[in-house]
């Protein structure tokens, strides 16, 4: 039975680094924590990408909001979860995050698909052992503001698709909206219906382009 867990932490604060390790040495697993520590992309890309030591690890702590590795195009915790799940596949990833909009959780969820997430102003030292046991024992965790946002979300209707994602993601490169059916395969009417809900998502109820793309982008989800 494997009694030792290498964990890697992602953080750009070390004072929540240790805290997060501190905690975990008392998890009711019996395991022995061993961490390596990681406090921006790019410290955190080399280690993930580093297969000529072929270091592995069986969790990954990764904070959402991260100094960016621009040469990589690594902008956020987000990316980096992405490579993870290439070259560490095996690893469980849990997911940190203070945002608390239920748009960006919901992005994380569906586009990362982690096998935890959490809001950092939720959990005490009690609630992070007990997310980190139920990880361990292969369930998937979200901790309390992120299921009761995605709920009220859900029940509003307030869903970005998949589509509605690629239209902001577009914009945000500079594409004009009449250019959009090129890259889209759908009419300019039913671009601009999109983009009358993406407003109302956004609780915009009036505004150009650049207003989506401001949004977007403070939401961290461009």
């Amino acid at each position: 039975m494997q009694t030792k867990l290498k964990i890697l932490m992602v953080d750009d604060h070390p004072s929540m680094i240790e805290g997060y390790k501190i905690i975990l040495s008392y998890n009711n697993l019996g395991l022995e924590i061993e961490t390596t520590a990681a406090y921006n992309c790019e410290s955190a890309y080399k280690i993930i990408t580093n297969v000529s030591n072929k270091i592995y690890f069986d969790l990954v702590f990764l904070d959402y909001s991260l100094p960016p590795y621009e040469e990589m195009h690594m902008k956020s915790g987000k990316d980096l979860a992405v490579l993870i799940k290439i070259h560490l596949p095996n690893a469980k990833i849990v997911m940190l995050t203070s945002h608390t909009e239920a748009i960006l959780l919901y992005d994380i969820i569906s586009s990362v698909e982690p096998n935890g997430l959490l809001v950092k102003s939720d959990f005490s030292a009690e609630e992070l052992l007990s997310a980190f046991d139920k990880i361990m024992e292969g369930e998937i965790y979200h901790s309390a503001t992120v299921n009761h946002n995605l709920k009220e979300m859900f029940s509003q209707k307030k869903i970005l698709d998949q589509q509605n994602r690629q239209i902001i993601s577009l914009l945000a490169q500079g594409i004009k909206t009449k250019n959009l059916p090129s890259y889209l395969n759908i009419s300019i009417s039913a671009i601009e219906k999109r983009k009358v809900n993406i407003r109302y998502y956004f609780n915009l109820k009036k505004g150009s382009d650049e207003d989506i793309i401001r949004e977007a982008k403070r939401l961290g989800l461009v």
